[in-house]
């Protein structure tokens, strides 16, 4: 068990953040043990068609066998979305003492794999060498695996940071952890997370609590060393509709009176959904989901309301009714 004790002040400054660098690195976990979890097999077997020419011995060998990542390799996110090089760069800084430390301690008891050896060498200048060789892998990978899905890995992230601000903001510390994973328990002012393969007990005063959502993370991954601030990935909400493919709609039912895009929108909003979500699932940007809600309330399709910091669309009686004069045709597919 690792625990996070927490003051008020610490509540006070819990916040959120996204992470290019930490989803770049769990994401190394689903390709090591596709047994892990099922949700991301598709992206999987995609990305193992176009990693052919990287070092994969040494990409995989950053996962230790208990799943563990070196420290040094996911830095605190400085701002509430930095970029990859950004965080990169940090990584690049890491001091050789540093990055044979959280090796050793990642991969302990273990041994290091052979593609690590270099970080046991006496010289820093082997360490440092193989410290910029994981990071130029790293950045590959990054550009292959993950870049060309980002922009609806965030929007997704984002929208389970809207959910767990609005438990926070309604039920405090204890609604906003009750529902993020079985493994966390909040009791008297203290965070446990349950199952984890170190135990230590890290006393934030003041430092507060990042919070992480994740896509690739199956269970909530606290920093291996207790000198870390006191930071918590966890698995974000919506991970199984993430690689499903967009919604489609029959242009011969709706689209020639709505237009496509405000049609398939209508067949979406089933069930309340913000902005955010609607982009994610439709793959298009929260602007262009904005200007086509604003015409379908206009025109009585689709009802909203506020909930907490966050407004839900849904579609209307009218709505309804007229998704329903066509229902063999006007199906969302996934």
């Amino acid at each position: 068990m690792i625990s996070f004790v927490l003051g008020v002040e610490d509540l006070a400054d819990t916040r959120f953040a996204v992470s290019p660098v930490h989803e770049t690195l769990l994401s190394l976990r689903v390709l090591q043990d596709p047994g892990l979890t099922v949700l991301h097999l598709p992206w999987r077997r995609s990305v193992l068609g176009r990693i052919g020419t990287l070092d994969t011995e040494l990409l995989m060998s950053l996962v230790a066998r208990r799943r563990t990542i070196p420290d040094f390799l996911t830095p605190q996110p400085t701002s509430f979305a930095p970029t990859f090089e950004e965080q990169l760069a940090v990584v690049r800084q890491v001091s050789p003492a540093r990055v044979r430390h959280d090796l050793l301690t990642a991969h302990a008891p273990d041994p290091l794999p052979a593609a690590l050896q270099d970080a046991t060498a006496a010289d820093d200048a082997s360490v440092v060498r193989l410290r910029d060789a994981v990071c130029e892998l790293l950045r590959h990978f990054w550009e292959v695996a993950i870049e060309p899905e980002w922009r609806q890995m965030r929007l997704l992230l984002e929208a389970d940071m809207t959910y767990r601000a609005r438990q926070l903001a309604v039920g405090g510390a204890r609604l906003l952890f009750a529902d993020m994973h079985p493994n966390l328990r909040w009791h008297n002012g203290v965070l446990h997370i349950d199952k984890m393969i170190s135990r230590h007990r890290v006393d934030a005063s003041g430092r507060g609590l990042l919070l992480l959502p994740s896509v690739f993370a199956h269970k909530p991954a606290p920093p291996v060393g207790p000198e870390e601030p006191p930071r918590l990935v966890y698995p974000s909400r919506g991970v199984a509709t993430l690689w499903a493919t967009p919604p489609t709609v029959d242009t011969t039912a709706l689209a020639p009176l709505l237009g496509v895009p405000r049609a398939r929108l209508l067949t979406l909003l089933e069930e309340p959904l913000a902005t955010v979500e609607i982009a994610r699932r439709l793959r298009v940007t929260p602007s262009a989901v904005s200007q086509h809600l604003r015409v379908l309330h206009a025109t009585g399709l689709v009802t909203r309301a506020r909930d907490g910091r966050q407004v839900l669309y849904r579609r209307s009686h009218l709505g309804d009714q007229l998704v329903d004069l066509n229902p063999s045709q006007n199906v969302v597919t996934p």
